[in-house]
């Protein structure tokens, strides 16, 4: 009999009985307890965190911050409230670890009471870090806080990007307050450059005018130092003339009582007396006039003759070799007297011409004395009656000249303070003179540095930044989150479900095929007994269980796709990759089986574990210890794997094209081996009458 129909005939045992019956549908339906149900209990759990019941502890109390009032807590928990990530519920800290502690709530978010504080002080000088307060449980659930370390990450950031575009919002509209600060210190600048530009000019003129001042100080000063000897003799000049007028009044007082009755006795004499003094007045006067111009004159002349009697003396007298005796003496002495005469000439016209200003004067006073002594001719009738009232004058001539004594001491004592001030304030002059010239060359430098910094702020105005709300708003976004985690992923799966998947349904398929062969006999023993060729034998135990197996195919990917919504790219394609999975799967344990025997069956479920564990169905193969990274590429269910991740995800199909290869060798080495033990079993040996392990 043909392969086909051993197994065939296999098959039908199935159908003798209840029982069997019951065995064969639920060796179909085996798969779907390792497959679709065990995908099913996790086949979305990332979208149902909304039942893990997790406590929120707000204990933030807010602070203020450039007069407004910050209370992030409120916020974050606000958002929470609303979000669908947990089941939250707002209580108190107790409360809080309470139910941590008794498994009430799976983890607790704590906001601490200076959440907000912190916060804010990201903009201060003393900034501190705001901390979320996550708190797990284990020994509730481990994975829940995986999860959670993965979700508070999320609400970490968002929390510091909102602190961080605060606190830059605040950085950006502190560069358009110094943009504006800065363009207003440039016109202040200018305003600077232009003012120092005047004061340099006016420093320049204070410096020329106190050089003015400085000399008018000098000539002060000289000035003042002639008026103090002015003053010194006007001083003692006026004490001299207050002691003279006193005395004359002390005289004329005590003269004008003996006088008063001679004169009005001798009126008509005194005038007679007056007449007579201005004429003799009169006359010296005419003779002093005389005297002044005839003076040189005479000297001339008395020079003259000098000269020509000495002539005459040293022609007759000297060089003449026989001189005249009689002649020559009288010569020597006209000679002698010329020249006396003439000396006396010579120094009566050096007096005069000496004394011509004392001699005008002379003239004047005689002729003022001429004017008086007419005048009192005049009124000597009348001298009596001027007598009293000249006795009056003199009084208050005296009364005067005392006032004049005192007044010119007075000023002497203050021409000698301004003498004093004269002289400060020509030091002070030239101080402020030094110092304006000090100013004059300062202003200069000040005028180059005041340009440079107009310059500079006028530069610097067009670098500082001035960004309005909307341009500081795009910017404060990138600069608070400059990294931005743009996520893709190529070929995504939609769920978790979808993930696992092609771990799950190679796990359920090698079960199925496990399970089988504990029902249905490896290899075929009217066909082992017949004396059937090997290689028939072996086909006609593996066609009994790749029908099993493809029936198991339909049905866990009926119940995937339709029940629990599993999308498939390559949906044909996957069906067609698990019917040689399957193939593959049922050749090996057929030929574990065939091989070992009751310890094969051991064997199958190592093999099974060394396949689950080496896979990289969960975590990549690269993070197991080297043992497992060693085996990865040697199973089957490797390839499996990776072929269906592409089948299913999309992808490109190299490593289902790979895998078909991998598989359709294990399938045929798997059949080999099963023929090679096939041909071993056809000879009865006292193992296999009596074998040491039986299951």
């Amino acid at each position: 009999m043909r392969s086909p129909g051993l197994a065939a005939l296999e098959l039908k045992r199935f159908g003798r009985g209840r029982m069997p019956r019951a065995a064969l549908v639920a060796l179909l339906l085996l798969p779907l307890l390792y497959g679709a149900l065990y995908l099913w209990s996790f086949w979305d759990p990332y979208g149902r965190l909304d039942r893990i019941p997790v406590a929120l502890v707000n204990e933030d109390k807010g602070t203020r911050t450039d007069g407004e009032r910050l209370a992030a807590g409120d916020e974050i928990a606000g958002r929470l409230l609303d979000s669908e990530v947990f089941d939250w519920h707002e209580v108190s800290g107790d409360e809080a670890r309470k139910g941590l502690e008794d498994g009430t709530y799976y983890l607790t978010l704590t906001m601490p009471s200076d959440f907000s504080a912190r916060i804010a002080s990201s903009g201060g000088d003393s900034p501190e870090t705001g901390a979320l307060q996550v708190r797990t449980n284990d020994a509730n659930n481990y994975i829940v806080g995986q999860i959670s370390r993965s979700v508070f990450s999320e609400v970490r950031s968002a929390a510091s990007a909102k602190t961080s575009r605060g606190f830059l919002d605040r950085i950006f509209i502190n560069f358009s307050d110094l943009h504006d600060a800065t363009a207003k210190a440039a016109k202040g600048a200018d305003d600077l450059e232009s003012g120092i530009t005047k004061a340099k000019k006016g420093s320049k003129d204070l410096a020329d005018g106190l050089k003015d001042a400085q000399a008018g100080s000098d000539r002060l000063s000289t000035g003042l130092d002639g008026l103090g000897k002015g003053a010194a003799e006007l001083k003692t000049g006026s004490r001299q003339v207050a002691e003279g007028t006193e005395l004359l009044a002390d005289k004329v007082n005590r003269a004008a009582a003996d006088v008063r009755p001679f004169l009005k006795d001798n009126g008509k004499a005194i005038g007679d007396t007056a007449r007579l003094v201005a004429d003799s007045s009169r006359t010296v006067r005419d003779d002093l006039g005389r005297l002044v111009e005839a003076a040189p004159t005479a000297a001339a002349a008395a020079r003259t003759a000098s000269d020509e009697l000495t002539e005459v003396h040293r022609v007759r007298c000297e060089a003449e070799a026989e001189p005249d005796a009689a002649v020559c003496p009288d010569l020597e002495r006209a000679k002698t007297a010329a020249q006396d005469v003439t000396a006396v000439a010579d120094d009566v016209n050096a007096l005069v011409t000496d004394q011509n200003g004392n001699l005008t004067e002379l003239r004047a006073q005689l002729a003022t004395l001429e004017k008086q002594a007419d005048a009192l001719a005049k009124r000597a009738p009348h001298l009596d009656e001027d007598l009293e009232s000249a006795v009056a004058k003199i009084n208050a001539l005296d009364t005067g000249a005392k006032k004049v004594a005192t007044g010119a001491a007075t000023l002497h004592t203050g021409l000698g303070t301004a003498k004093t001030g004269a002289g400060n304030l020509d030091d002070g002059i030239t101080k402020l003179r030094t110092g304006a010239t000090d100013l004059d060359g300062g202003l200069y430098r000040l005028g180059d540095g005041s340009a440079t910094l107009a310059k500079g702020l006028n530069d610097g105005v067009g670098q500082i930044p001035d960004y309005d709300e909307k341009d500081r708003d795009a910017r404060t976004g990138v600069m608070a989150d400059p990294v931005r985690l743009a996520s893709s992923s190529l070929h995504a799966a939609p769920n978790y479900g979808t993930g696992f998947a092609p771990y799950f349904i190679p796990l359920s398929l090698w079960v199925g095929a496990m399970v089988a062969y504990m029902l249905i006999q490896p290899l075929n023993r009217r066909a082992l007994a017949a004396g059937a060729p090997a290689w028939r034998i072996a086909f006609a135990g593996w066609l009994p269980v790749v029908a099993i197996g493809l029936l198991q195919v339909v049905a866990l990917m009926s119940v995937l796709h339709w029940r629990l919504g599993l999308q498939m790219t390559h949906a044909a394609g996957t069906i067609g990759f698990l019917a040689l999975v399957t193939c593959c799967f049922a050749a090996i344990v057929q030929w574990l089986n065939a091989r070992f025997g009751a310890a094969g069956r051991i064997l199958v479920l190592a093999v099974l574990m060394l396949q689950l564990t080496s896979a990289g169905g969960t975590y990549p193969v690269q993070t197991s210890p080297g043992f497992f990274e060693a085996i990865h590429p040697y199973l089957p269910m490797t390839y499996v794997v990776e072929g269906l991740r592409r089948l299913i995800t999309g992808g490109g199909l190299g490593p289902v094209w790979q895998a078909c290869a991998v598989l359709a060798a294990f399938t045929a080495g798997a059949l080999a081996l099963t023929a090679l033990a096939a041909r071993r079993k056809q000879m009865w040996t006292v193992e296999r009458l009596h074998p040491e392990l039986s299951l």
